[in-house]
């Protein structure tokens, strides 16, 4: 063979282009194969009625990572016949922007529209969203943007009044073995697993079909003699860790989802949240910071030893560390979520900061405040102060509000565990009161 067919022969393989990613030759071709958002893609969803009306909203699309928010707007744009601009904000700038807008007034004026992808929109700051503005409302351009981040949170309020906010959910099981089914028929063989061992391999996936089609595809590439089962898998993958940003929407939910659970009584689902939070990542000591408002919130006098545990646990979690100090907090979340619940102090804080903000400055009855001059006591300072240890029940029920209020009443303890005692006490209390007013 001459050098000259060497060099043909070379440059023919190194032309061939590399095989595509798994994940790219399974993407959907239209929005009936998009898997797991039917309450979007389907007849009855938005997007399937913006389809059928062949005309399209500019909106954003909300959701976790490989649920199908690029394929979707890809989609949108072969099935209304719109150009396909796509930028992602990690990698684009404000050139970048005016080399989009002004190619879709190009395309506008021979009568093309635009469908302009923002990938990671949330990641502009708020000037640069604003830049978006004009080019939708003129209709240059129909924006579709993407996000994993809540909407309220990350984009401007005015450009969220013209969009519509489409959620896409996480990938449920039937889904994800919808796209290993796929997989497989690509493939034209079976995955090398046990049906247990498949069933791990969804969960490990967390509902993100791009990450289990990568998966699949390091399956697929490596040899294996028999099926593997769930441990043989686990060691061969990686399992994805769970969606969860410590600043951002997942925190927030997942510490609701705790204190709620704590509220609501149930050890059990708390126990779950408290250790998706630290399984995740979270810093111990932000979750026992919470713990320890809860015991004040939710708690109260009910069970003061509620708070005596939190910061025990914050004590015991600095002595030893992770992951042994863990143990102290999950014996705190247990005490938090089966002791008696009582909001009482709770209230009355709120009832009484508001009562301090809108009283001002009033002066406290003259029996109550010190007289350390001869001039104050001369002008009644103290004057009539009944010292309740020299009563008989060590109560004076004398009048401690201002003259310009009559009596509050801001803390009204429940009828469950200590604070039921206090009930008792309060109404001992009030009933002598009433008995000097007779």
């Amino acid at each position: 063979m001459s050098f000259v067919s060497l060099l043909a022969m070379a440059d023919l393989f190194a032309a061939a282009p590399p095989p595509a990613p798994l994940a790219d030759r399974l993407r959907p071709a239209t929005l009936e194969e998009v898997v797991g958002q039917a309450h979007l893609t389907g007849s009855d969803g938005a997007i399937g009625r913006m389809v059928a009306a062949g005309k399209l909203a500019s909106m954003i699309l909300w959701g976790p990572p490989g649920t199908g928010k690029t394929t979707v707007a890809r989609l949108l744009a072969d099935a209304t016949g719109m150009r396909f601009e796509n930028i992602s904000a990690v990698f684009s700038g404000v050139a970048d922007l005016k080399r989009v807008f002004a190619a879709a007034r190009d395309a506008a004026k021979l009568g093309q529209r635009t469908l302009l992808f923002v990938d990671e929109i949330h990641r502009f700051n708020r000037a640069q969203q604003d830049g978006f503005l004009p080019y939708v409302e003129d209709g240059t351009i129909t924006l579709v943007g993407a996000t994993t981040e809540n909407p309220s949170f990350e984009l401007n309020a005015a450009l969220l009044s013209r969009a519509q906010v489409l959620v896409l959910h996480r990938l449920d099981a039937e889904a994800l073995e919808e796209l290993l089914t796929r997989a497989e028929a690509a493939e034209n063989r079976a995955l090398p697993l046990i049906a247990d061992a498949r069933t791990a391999l969804i969960a490990s996936a967390d509902g993100d079909g791009r990450f289990l089609l990568n998966q699949a595809e390091t399956l697929f590439s490596v040899e294996i003699g028999e099926p593997l089962d769930p441990e043989a898998l686990a060691a061969l993958l990686h399992r994805r860790m769970p969606v969860y940003d410590k600043d951002r929407e997942g925190h927030y939910n997942l510490i609701s989802a705790l204190h709620k659970s704590l509220r609501g009584s149930d050890p059990q689902a708390a126990l779950y949240w408290l250790a998706r939070m630290l399984v995740a990542g979270e810093e111990p000591l932000y979750v026992l910071r919470r713990m320890v408002r809860f015991a004040s919130e939710d708690i109260g006098l009910a069970d003061p030893q509620a708070l005596v545990q939190c910061l025990a646990a914050k004590d015991a979690y600095d002595f030893l560390g992770s992951p042994e100090g863990e143990l102290a907090i999950v014996q705190a979340c247990l005490y938090l979520a089966t002791a008696p619940k009582s909001n009482a102090a709770y209230g009355a804080q709120k009832g009484a900061w508001k009562a301090a903000r809108d009283t001002g400055s009033l002066m406290p009855p003259m029996n109550i405040v010190n007289a350390p001059t001869k001039l104050m006591k001369t002008l009644g300072y103290g004057k009539g102060y009944a010292y309740d240890h020299d009563s008989a029940e060590g109560f004076s029920g004398d009048n401690y509000w201002p003259d310009e209020m009559t009596p509050q009443r801001y803390y009204a303890p429940v009828d469950r565990g200590f604070e039921a005692k206090i009930a008792e006490r309060l109404a001992y209390w009030e009933g002598l009161r009433d008995a000097k007013r007779d």
